[in-house]
């Protein structure tokens, strides 16, 4: 019932990122969806991004999700996965848990959530590979679900380890994902996994941000604007310059501006976030480029105290987008956790939602800003993933979606086999 492969896994999958390399310009690769397979009866890995915001503990030491977004919007892919008949084994990771256990960043609270909007029982285990979860996985029945305790309990996750790899192929038949916002990450269950996976594909989620991006990357209506915030100028230079190529003008706010104020002589507000020469280098950079191109670039010419653009500046930027035909925004324009630092993000959301264009937005902090601003449902299309997001814009590809793409190689170090039978008769490992 599982995926598994020799010794040498490391070696193929060295051979799978020159094979993908090696073969782009040969031959047309198509990711299959979920609806193009076979799944009634069948146990599904499904590779989730359940890395939701969670509050402070309170008195009983309990945490609640903050914004539920990215259970939402795998919820679809869930659904048509249960009522095909299919046996669930959902993972994801939580937070920053440095590969060991923390009950800080346990999934307890998204298997309460989920079995709440499923209205179905939700199994949570107390790890994710191990003798006994295996066991728990081979016990499913159609329809039901196991929720895997959070990934990154493991170093192996995060370093992509063979072992790790391993083990948790012993729990599926197919790999599904529909973790966009950790589609640029090369770790074990996105990126390893899905290398050996003789049958994988990809969540209804994932297919719906590839459409948008497409729009975004290779047909926008003009004009093109982008609305770029965050605090440094480096995370985001590589996309700018990628951006600078196709847009007609940007707008940036947040913390980087400061980096392009330090460019101008302009003075930063002593109590405000100051640039470092890495980021004014990059700042200039694409002042330059962007001049070359004659591509207009708007920086706040007021500011709350260097925490928020001022009245003028939201004036400003409201104006130049309301001409847009696409909008690309990624990035709150100020520290709008705050409400004395909000209006200014808030403010030109409002705007933006009344502008007839498609409307993109990318990163979670942006995301979580616009629907707290109210006019979310005005938007087109609300990304799960911020970094996702801007290495697609930058490369065109993520690898996480590029491994579903290439071919299984058919050797004596990559076999898909079923796991040797466990004897129910001993005490089970890790199971709840």
């Amino acid at each position: 019932m599982s995926f598994k492969f020799g010794a040498h896994f490391q070696q193929d999958l060295t051979w799978y990122e020159s094979k993908i390399m090696s073969t782009k310009s040969e031959a047309k690769f198509i990711v299959k969806s979920i609806r193009d397979m076979d799944i009634a009866g069948k146990t599904l890995f499904m590779r989730l991004d359940f890395n939701v915001p969670l509050s402070a503990p309170d008195a009983q030491g309990n945490r609640r999700i903050e914004d539920d977004s990215r259970i939402q919007e795998a919820l679809p892919t869930i659904r048509y996965a249960i009522e095909k008949g299919a046996r669930l084994i959902l993972a994801s990771h939580l937070g920053r848990p440095d590969g060991k256990v923390n009950p800080e960043f346990s999934l307890e609270p998204v298997a309460s959530h989920l079995a709440e909007l499923l209205k179905q029982e939700v199994t949570l285990a107390d790890d994710c590979v191990g003798e006994g979860i295996e066991l728990m996985a081979q016990s499913l029945k159609n329809g039901q679900i196991l929720l895997l305790q959070n990934l990154r309990f493991h170093a192996g996750e995060e370093a992509n380890d063979p072992d790790f790899v391993r083990r948790l192929a012993r729990l599926g038949e197919i790999f599904i994902t529909d973790a966009f916002g950790t589609a640029h990450r090369k770790h074990a269950s996105t990126y390893g996994l899905p290398s050996i996976a003789q049958q994988k594909g990809m969540g209804f989620l994932i297919e719906k941000e590839l459409k948008y991006l497409g729009i975004l990357t290779k047909e926008p209506k003009k004009p093109f604007y982008a609305l770029l915030g965050g605090s440094k100028v480096t995370d985001k230079i590589k996309t700018i310059d990628a951006l600078i190529r196709e847009v007609d003008g940007i707008a940036i706010g947040g913390a980087m501006a400061h980096a392009f104020w330090a460019v101008q002589g302009d003075e930063i507000p002593s109590g405000a976030k100051q640039p470092k020469p890495a980021d004014v280098e990059a700042a200039r950079s694409i002042m330059r480029d962007a001049k070359k191109r004659e591509i207009p670039i708007l920086i706040p010419k007021d500011t709350n105290l260097g925490f928020d653009i001022g009245p003028e500046t939201i004036k400003e930027f409201s104006k130049f987008l309301s001409g847009a035909k696409t909008i690309f925004w990624n990035g709150p324009l100020g520290w709008f956790e705050k409400p004395e630092y909000s209006t200014g993000t808030f403010e030109v959301a409002r705007a933006i939602a009344q502008v007839d264009a498609l409307k993109f937005v990318g990163g979670g902090d942006t995301v979580s800003a616009i629907k707290q601003s109210g006019v979310s449902d005005q938007f087109d299309h609300l990304s799960t993933g911020g970094g996702a997001v801007l290495e697609f814009i930058e490369l065109g590809s993520l690898p996480g979606i590029d491994i579903l793409k290439s071919p299984v190689r058919q050797s004596p170090t990559l076999t898909i086999k079923a796991p040797d039978p466990i004897d129910p008769s001993k005490p089970a490992k890790n199971a709840q």
